[in-house]
């Protein structure tokens, strides 16, 4: 499975919110513009934790690791109804 087979729902994350006209109200992380996807995909790609809180300075280790823990579990789910 690549992580294009599955869209995660995002919404249900304590890290996301949707506000309408931010970023086409798409899920953002929290006071954020920054799109979970994109840092699930850089990770699952092969980024490192460091190189993504590199990339994006705004969220800590902490927050990427949970955003990727998320997506995965979602994913593992999604898969195994």
């Amino acid at each position: 499975m690549t992580h294009t087979d599955t869209e995660i729902e995002w919404t249900a994350c304590e890290l996301i919110e949707q506000v309408p006209g931010k970023v086409s109200g798409k899920p953002i992380v929290i006071g954020t513009r920054i799109l979970p996807d994109a840092i699930v995909d850089s990770y699952d790609l092969g980024e490192t934790l460091e190189e993504l809180r590199e990339g994006f300075p705004a969220l800590s280790v902490a927050q990427i690791k949970r955003l990727i823990e998320y997506a995965h579990n979602r994913r593992r789910l999604a898969s195994n109804p």
